[in-house]
């Protein structure tokens, strides 16, 4: 089976090709520009992604986080992507100076287009924002973000134990036992 991941993110496509090791899938990551609404929920953004993929594309797979701060009234959430390019991660830390309440959480949702219909996959991850960023890996609010039961952020785990656990590997495990479900009675 071919699927098109549909993102300009090398470091997230990596993420996701990981969870299709072993799976009769072929992954190709295409640079599309999509149209990303500015919505209250992932999920209406998803979904517009989604809609706006041409059917000529065939099996594609779209996706949209949000890192929600409690302290800040679930802000960034949906518009993650816009605060991370404009006041980055040391923004966010900047906003954070004084807070108590670090507590946030990731959020990711998954629209997988397969013959014509649309699946939806979501993940979550909660923990707290540091005071200022650590580690070189992952990639956005990776390096602000320390996963519950963690000491160490997401851009210091290995990429495995982050897939494991993150917002992200949630919802593609999700979406790899839909998959392996869907392969199984093929």
């Amino acid at each position: 089976m071919q699927v098109k991941v549909i993102s300009t993110n090398s470091g997230k496509f990596a993420e996701i090709s990981k969870f299709f090791e072993g799976l009769d899938v072929q992954l190709e990551m295409q640079k599309l520009e999509l149209l990303e609404i500015q919505a209250d929920t992932l999920e209406a953004v998803v979904s517009r992604k989604l809609a706006s993929v041409e059917e000529s594309v065939g099996n594609c797979l779209v996706d949209d986080s949000g890192l929600f701060i409690d302290a800040l009234s679930g802000f960034p959430g949906v518009y993650s992507s816009y605060v991370y390019r404009t006041i980055g991660v040391n923004g966010i830390c900047k906003l954070m100076r004084g807070v108590e309440n670090r507590s946030a959480h990731f959020e990711c949702l998954f629209g997988f287009r397969i013959n014509g219909r649309d699946y939806f996959f979501k993940g979550e991850c909660t923990g707290e924002i540091t005071d200022n960023p650590r580690g070189s890996g992952g990639f956005g609010f990776d390096p602000i973000f320390v996963p519950e039961g963690y000491s160490q952020t997401f851009a210091e785990l290995p990429i495995e134990e982050k897939n494991r656990i993150s917002h992200r590997g949630r919802a593609l495990q999700h979406l790899r036992k839909f998959l392996e479900n869907l392969l199984e009675k093929s």
